[in-house]
């Protein structure tokens, strides 16, 4: 973990708090290019657009991608305060990410290493390195405040 993957981490928090105050599910994601500066940002959307691919991370990547101008984000790094689900982790690989930073794990539906581990599969043309639990004290407090003030 580099002191970038921190502060990133810290970005992608406050996003997710913007998503919680919109009611969505408050997950934020950054996009670090290989200095480890910010090219881009995603927080959950898919309530307001009605888009159930509107994950943090698939926003975060698209706009990485038009902002570097390809769709080849090697060298980068996502940032994300959950760990990404089975559709984010294939978007990651098509996306050629070469590491991934998350906050909470997520035992129902997460494909870094929880549930499956999709990112570091062998049997996949391309994987990622993963680094969970960065800030996991934090995004699992916003996510559960999000859940417990909807029950």
């Amino acid at each position: 973990m580099t002191s970038a993957d921190v502060r990133g981490m810290r970005r992608a928090l406050e996003l997710a708090s913007v998503a919680a105050a919109a009611s969505e599910v408050p997950v934020g994601a950054v996009v670090l290019d290989p200095e480890g500066r910010v090219v881009a940002e995603g927080r959950n959307d898919r309530e307001a657009t009605g888009d159930p691919t509107a994950h943090a991370e698939v926003e975060a990547l698209r706009r990485a991608a038009a902002s570097v101008g390809s769709w080849n984000l090697e060298g980068h790094t996502l940032v994300v305060t959950l760990e990404p689900c089975v559709m984010c982790a294939g978007a990651i690989l098509q996306s050629r990410v070469s590491r991934v930073v998350f906050g909470a794990w997520d035992d129902k539906a997460g494909a870094a290493g929880s549930m499956y581990d999709l990112l570091r599969d062998r049997r996949l043309p391309y994987r990622a390195e993963v680094v969970g639990g960065v800030e996991a004290d934090a995004s699992t407090a916003l996510l559960r405040e999000f859940f417990e003030q909807r029950r």
